[in-house]
């Protein structure tokens, strides 16, 4: 079961970001309109978009767990800031939800991801020391 709510939550994840990421990068009418509405400048989309599937395809690809924490990392911010963003800028609580959904499986995914998905007890030492 572990291992289909990760499979679950990993296909969702790196399909919001493939997808958005292209979305983005294409600058399509929403996503213009949105980051348009909370502040940010056009160009950031590119900026972002680029990230975003740079992101998909590290949580797809076998091991380089380093990466995969990069990639964990970076989507829980992009999620996380994106709902900041647009409560500061009027958005209504409910409009938030998708963006706590993706936030909660990005969480998931990382929480679940098998043990060669990780980065070894060693390895953490060493980069902390």
């Amino acid at each position: 079961m572990r291992r289909l709510m990760y499979w679950i939550s990993t296909a969702a994840i790196t399909a919001e970001l493939g997808v958005g990421g292209i979305w983005d990068i294409a600058r399509t009418a929403y996503v213009r309109d949105v980051v348009t509405h909370l502040g940010y400048p056009s160009y950031f989309l590119v900026l972002l978009g680029s990230w975003k599937i740079a992101g998909a395809v590290a949580l797809l690809i076998p091991r380089r767990p380093l990466l995969k924490e990069w990639a964990y990392a970076g989507s829980f911010f992009t999620y996380s800031g994106a709902m900041v963003s647009h409560l500061a800028s009027g958005y209504a609580r409910g409009e938030v939800l998708l963006l706590a959904g993706f936030t909660a499986l990005t969480v998931m995914s990382w929480a679940l991801r098998p043990a060669g998905r990780r980065i070894a007890r060693r390895q953490t030492e060493l980069i902390i020391r």
